[in-house]
């Protein structure tokens, strides 16, 4: 290295504000799950519904899959039978189908379709256990896609980008004409206010964009990351990051 070379390129700058980040989402993730559910949220019946929806659903899960938990456990593990088992159960047939793209879109946007179209809500709404199971669906089938969408952690079979984003954006789309069909309609068997539906639907709405432009620019920085990846095995220059000067002297065209 030189003097004239930075101490890092762009790519170990990433890498580093990219860790800082996992460790923050994930307190983050985990504060945003005991929130949801820890009772009663901020509005009229619904309203509190959908944000609790939001929260214990789509944001929590989503922090909390930024923070790569299963890189994170097999780091902490010692080597031995815990790790290995757990590493066999994230390599398994059912763990590699479970996290196929379309496959954990099913199980989660078509989760909320049969629990907010269908008589699943009002049913919950009278008993407890019921309540209670939904949302651990809600938080587990919200764990599944993101991470099916993100694939930060070791996987048995990496999907292309262009599943996991055309994936991503069918699921937002499904969620987003819910939200429009919950702020005209709502649940059958309910009687929420329709100013409350109303309010509600867009929090459903809104909220869930957010989420999905964040696992968007997850995607985007991960397919900036393979490129850049791609390029130096081809050794080709990789787009910000200064050559060493016999290198550049190579690389440089001839003038005649």
């Amino acid at each position: 290295m030189t003097a004239a070379d930075p101490p890092f390129g762009p790519g170990a700058a990433l890498a580093c504000a990219l860790a800082c980040a996992a460790y923050l989402s994930g307190a983050a993730g985990a504060a945003v799950l005991a929130w949801g559910l820890s009772g009663p949220l901020p509005g009229e019946p619904f309203t509190g519904h959908a944000l609790r929806h939001v929260c214990v659903g789509m944001a929590g899960p989503a922090l909390l899959v930024l923070a790569r938990p299963l890189t994170l456990t097999l780091r902490l593990l010692p080597p031995g039978g815990v790790r290995r088992g757990l590493l066999r159960a994230a390599h398994s047939p059912p763990a590699v189908w479970l996290l196929l793209p379309p496959v954990a879109a099913v199980l989660d946007v078509g989760g909320l379709w049969a629990l907010y179209r269908t008589g699943l809500t009002a049913a919950a709404h009278h008993r407890p256990w019921l309540d209670g199971a939904l949302h651990l669906h809600l938080a587990a089938a919200g764990l599944l896609f993101s991470s099916a969408i993100c694939q930060l952690d070791p996987v048995r079979r990496r999907r292309s980008t262009a599943l996991r984003a055309t994936t991503l954006l069918v699921a937002g789309t499904a969620h987003a004409v819910l939200a429009k069909t919950l702020y005209a309609t709502g649940p059958p068997g309910t009687a929420f206010t329709a100013a409350d539906l109303r309010v509600g639907a867009q929090v459903m709405y809104y909220g869930g964009d957010a989420v999905e432009v964040a696992l968007a620019l997850v995607l985007a920085v991960g397919w900036y990351r393979a490129a850049g990846r791609r390029l130096r095995r081809a050794g080709a220059p990789v787009p910000g990051r200064r050559l060493p000067a016999g290198q550049a002297r190579r690389a440089a065209p001839e003038v005649g």
